[in-house]
């Protein structure tokens, strides 16, 4: 494999997208070799640098096989629907995959375990570092708070994020139900309306927030008795989503099969 990293980016014209190809274009071992967009994008056929005022001679294309021509790794942080045709044509190239997309369903999710065995993936719901730093220091806090401690998972998303609650908080509710012995879908709740009763103990809350321009805000609260302890991530810019994907191929670049998450990259895994 050559030392340059040959990258393909799904949604290129997306504002995550654009962030990827800047970040691509900007990282001395990298190259891109391919934009996908989907067909119905006023932008097919424009270089796919073109908002940067750069020339890539990488144009927007919704033809798959083309796009995917020549990537050692394909990025995608677009929808579900879109990951699963992406990932069916990575399959046959044994193009090597980056995917941050939220909202897979069970049987999207079997389906990229399944692929996997093919070739090696990077699934998480957020690549950012500082998020995956996070999540370790909500492992750790569960262990100690695990009584007497109520949970509540606070999440702030821009008007346009589709689902909810978003990838990164459902996570974060996964890694402190696994601290605390439990399976997250037997003691989440994700809706509260006129007279609930009184708050079960040891459920973990969802609250989701959706508005304006935000970019991805996340707090965990742990509520107890006279205090409360909150640890929180703040994003300010999609930027540390694309470098942790950058790192993300950096880390597969020495794999050939296998299903990772930003604890591999990072070396968090216990």
């Amino acid at each position: 494999m050559s030392q340059i990293m040959k990258f393909a980016i799904a949604g290129a014209t997306g504002r995550m997208g654009r962030m990827l190809i800047e970040a691509v274009l900007n990282t001395t071992d990298a190259k891109l070799v391919g934009a996908l967009e989907h067909s119905s994008s006023p932008f097919l056929g424009e270089d796919a640098g073109a908002f940067l005022g750069k020339k890539t001679g990488i144009q927007i294309t919704s033809d798959i096989d083309l796009g995917m021509q020549g990537a050692e790794f394909l990025i995608d942080f677009t929808r579900p629907e879109g990951t699963m045709a992406h990932l069916a044509v990575a399959k046959t190239m044994a193009t090597k995959m980056i995917i941050g997309t939220t909202g897979l369903s069970p049987e999207q999710m079997e389906q990229l375990k399944a692929s996997a065995e093919h070739f090696a993936i990077v699934f998480a719901p957020n690549m950012s570092v500082g998020v995956n730093a996070t999540f370790k220091l909500l492992e750790v806090a569960a262990k100690m708070l695990n009584q007497d401690y109520d949970i509540e998972i606070i999440e702030a998303h821009h008007r346009h994020k589709v689902d909810a609650p978003s990838g990164t908080a459902l996570k974060m509710g996964e890694v402190i139900a696994q601290a605390l012995g439990q399976n997250l879908n037997d003691i989440a709740v994700y809706a509260r309306e006129g007279h609930t009763g009184e708050r079960k103990k040891g459920s973990i809350g969802f609250a989701t927030i959706r508005g304006g321009d935000i970019v991805g805000d996340h707090t965990v609260l742990f509520a107890g008795e006279g205090e409360r302890i909150e640890i929180s991530h703040k994003s300010s810019s999609r930027q540390s989503y694309a470098q942790g994907a950058i790192r993300a191929a950096r880390f597969l670049k020495n794999q050939k099969t296998g299903l990772y998450d930003m604890q591999d990259v990072l070396g968090l895994r216990d």
